[in-house]
C-alpha cells in the first residue's frame, strides 16, 4: 500500500506541475494582451520576487497533484461505503486545496474570498462526483446485463 501511495503521490506531483503550468498558458491567452502570466500578481508582491512566486506556485502545484494521486487511492478500499469513501477522499483534497490556494493567492485573502473559494470548490467536487458516479453506476449495469445474458 506505501508503495502505491509512492507511485499515485509521484504521478500526480509531475501531473499537478504540468497542469498548473497548462493553466497559466490558458489564463495568458485569455487575458489577449500578448503577455504571459505565471502566478497572480499578488503573490510576487507577497515574494517580492517573480521567479520565487512561480518557483512556490509550481511546488505547491506539485503538493496538490501529489495529495490527489495518493488520495485516490481512497477509492481503491472496497471495503468502504461510498460515503466514507467520499468523505475522506474530500477531506483530504479540501484540507490540501484551500490552504495552498490561500498560500498561492489564488483566492482573495478576505472571509469572503474564502467562503466564495471553497464553495466553488464543493461545487466542483459534487459536480465531478455526480459524473464519476453515473459513469460507474452504467458500468456496472452493463456488466449486470452482460452476466444476465450468460446466464
Amino acid at each position: 500500500m506505501k508503495r502505491k501511495v509512492f507511485q499515485r503521490g509521484l504521478l500526480g506531483l509531475s501531473l499537478g506541475i504540468s497542469i498548473g503550468y497548462v493553466i497559466t498558458i490558458a489564463i495568458s491567452v485569455f487575458h489577449r494582451d500578448g503577455s504571459y502570466i505565471p502566478c497572480e500578481p499578488s503573490l510576487v508582491e507577497a515574494v517580492q520576487s517573480e521567479i520565487g512566486a512561480v518557483v512556490l506556485q509550481a511546488v505547491s502545484c506539485g503538493v496538490l497533484g501529489a495529495a490527489f494521486g495518493a488520495a485516490s487511492l481512497i477509492w481503491d478500499i472496497d471495503s468502504w461505503s461510498i460515503a466514507k469513501q467520499t468523505g475522506l477522499y474530500f477531506l483530504v483534497i479540501a484540507a490540501t486545496m484551500l490552504p495552498i490556494a490561500y498560500l498561492t493567492h489564488w483566492m482573495e485573502h478576505s472571509i469572503a474570498g474564502i467562503i466564495l473559494y471553497a464553495g466553488v470548490f464543493l461545487a466542483i467536487f459534487v459536480f465531478i462526483w455526480l459524473i464519476q458516479y453515473c459513469i460507474w453506476k452504467n458500468r456496472i449495469q452493463s456488466i449486470n446485463r452482460r452476466i444476465e445474458k450468460q446466464e
